[in-house]
């Protein structure tokens, strides 16, 4: 048997992943600041557009943390 839609962590839980790809967003820049003159164009590249990525990923995290709160019972 399914288990029932049980939202009541959704909250949290989304809220618990903005704050790890916030800490994953801040660890690309700390490595291209502690070695901007030793990693490749690419390699500087690649993580610019994986953070580029993260920011978008918590944007929408909390557009979704918003779309939660409204459905929670007051």
């Amino acid at each position: 048997m399914a288990k029932p839609d049980n939202r009541a962590d959704n909250v949290d839980r989304i809220q618990e992943n903005i704050q790890n790809t916030l800490q994953n967003l801040h660890r690309g820049e700390d490595y291209l600041a502690e070695h901007a003159s030793e990693i490749s164009g690419e390699e500087r590249s690649q993580v610019e557009a994986k953070n580029e990525r993260r920011e978008r990923a918590i944007e929408g995290f909390r557009e979704e943390v918003k779309d939660e709160a409204k459905e929670q019972p007051k």
